[in-house]
């Protein structure tokens, strides 16, 4: 354990025990001897007394020796002993933040009591949500990518130093055979692509690396674009010189959140090699200017890369927010089963705030008039390979717009299985100048909700489920404004 959360521990319980006696420091001090400030510094883990300071401590106190060297606290500051012991506070990415550790010991250390009650509270819901250390991890890297406008300058100057120090053209679309050639000639790579489908187990990864023969396995059903993606995010990783890293995609687990962020980093370098921000700029200028939403236009654009149209999503989160600064944005992937009444939300990343729609763990249904799920339905009954919808969606509740953007695809993977990725960006004055079209009435104009249990629409012929929690809400003010008149009454 480190030193210092034992010093922190010992100076914990040395607080309860001194204000349980119902002691001040000054009065502990008189009894024992030692200085004020010497006892402060205990208490606040900064220091850790000598055996002959603890003995004295023990008698003073009438407490036994072996119960104030022990790292055990008592059912109130258990939890917070808890925490110490499984070094969370060392997996806790606060310098991500421009937080010190040294501040959360401090906090801990000052305020014990509300700092349990805190985690206790994080911890009964993080169970009650089956909330894992990979979750942790994931919504860390997510509110990263979010304190930082998901741009990120230093990997945009290495992508254009490794394409300059490679004689990469970034103007036209990329070769996944070029960029395989600079894994096997630079980096000593042998590449694999029969052993993964010997295993049906290994049905949903795309690939696996083997560090010691630096091996490559490739699932064999992969396109061009996802060859691609998964050779440069491999070259980013030695490009960035990264060895606490995930060796399979998609990933199984993550042992330390070094391995998420760096994840990340990889992942962002290849989106930014394979979509140049200069082209990007260039075509959705391009797209922007146009007087009625070009559709075709926009397919057109996706597929001029060698990426997946979820790579391409993800990397408007890069460029609009930087280059157009459109910061009021929301990004969302969707799974879906063919002939399923569920929709998946496993992905979701909002700019600025916390926009709508997002995601919930309650088994509410969500809006079927969303631009996300009705592109999977649509794709999963007519059978096409890329079904795209653009839809200004408008939320009464807070009458907010924002003009969606949604691409369904087939997983290749599993068997009539189905995938949406979906930008949305929030419609104001700004944005109204920024993109022509958005002045055109061509576009779908709907209300929507977010969940069927909290829509107000009273006319919806796709609803799912009756408006339950509205209905309780109204419920519960109708009996407020019943006891307020009685209050008025008989006051």
């Amino acid at each position: 354990m480190e030193e210092e959360y034992i010093k922190l521990i010992f100076g914990l319980k040395l607080k309860q025990i001194r204000t349980d006696k119902n002691l001040s420091l000054f009065g502990l001090s008189k009894l024992s001897g030692l200085s004020k400030s010497y006892l402060n510094e205990i208490e606040k883990g900064k220091k850790y007394p000598k055996t002959d300071k603890i003995v004295l401590l023990s008698e003073k106190l009438d407490v036994p020796y072996d119960h104030f060297v022990s790292l055990k606290l008592d059912k109130n500051l258990a939890p917070i002993g808890e925490i110490l012991q499984s070094k969370i506070l060392k997996e806790i990415p606060v310098e991500l933040f421009g937080i010190k550790e040294s501040n959360l010991i401090d906090i801990v250390a000052n305020a014990p009591a509300k700092v349990n009650a805190f985690i206790s509270t994080i911890i009964q819901i993080a169970q009650h949500y089956s909330f894992s250390k990979e979750n942790f991890y994931l919504a860390s890297v997510r509110s990263f990518q979010q304190a930082n406008n998901n741009f990120f300058g230093d990997l945009e100057d290495k992508v254009l130093a490794f394409a300059e120090a490679y004689h990469i053209d970034l103007s036209t679309p990329i070769d996944y055979k070029d960029l395989k050639d600079i894994l096997v000639e630079e980096y000593g790579y042998t590449i694999n692509t029969t052993e993964l489908r010997k295993h049906k187990e290994l049905g949903s990864l795309r690939s696996v690396f083997i560090p010691k023969t630096k091996v490559l396995l490739l699932a064999s059903q992969i396109d061009d674009a996802q060859r691609a993606f998964i050779y440069a995010k491999e070259i980013a990783y030695n490009y960035l010189k990264i060895t606490e890293r995930l060796y399979t995609f998609s990933w199984i687990k993550f042992e330390n959140f070094d391995q998420v962020l760096h994840n990340f980093y990889a992942s962002y370098f290849a989106g930014a090699l394979l979509l140049p921000r200069k082209a990007m700029v260039h075509d959705l200028t391009n797209l922007f200017q146009k007087k009625t939403f070009d559709k075709l236009l926009l397919l057109q654009t996706i597929d001029r890369y060698n990426a997946s149209p979820e790579s391409f999503y993800q990397r408007l989160t890069n460029i609009l927010p930087n280059d157009f600064n459109v910061q009021d944005l929301f990004f969302l992937r969707f799974t879906y089963k063919k002939g399923s009444a569920k929709f998946h939300l496993n992905k979701e990343l909002h700019l600025s705030h916390q926009h709508l729609p997002h995601g919930n763990e309650t088994n509410e249904k969500y809006c079927r008039r969303w631009a996300s799920l009705k592109v999977l339905e649509e794709i999963s009954s007519s059978g096409e390979e890329h079904v795209l919808q653009a839809q200004i969606s408008h939320y009464p509740e807070n009458d907010l717009e924002y003009i969606v953007f949604s691409s369904a695809t087939k997983d290749p993977f599993k068997k009539d299985q189905y995938r949406s990725i979906s930008i949305g960006l929030l419609v104001n004055k700004q944005l109204r100048r920024k993109i022509n079209f958005l002045k055109n009435p061509n576009i779908t104009r709907l209300d929507v909700g977010v969940t069927c249990e909290r829509c107000e629409i009273a006319d919806c012929s796709v609803r799912k489920a009756p408006p339950i929690i509205l209905e309780k809400k109204a419920q519960n003010d109708r009996i407020e404004s019943i006891v307020e008149d009685f209050t008025k009454k008989f006051s």
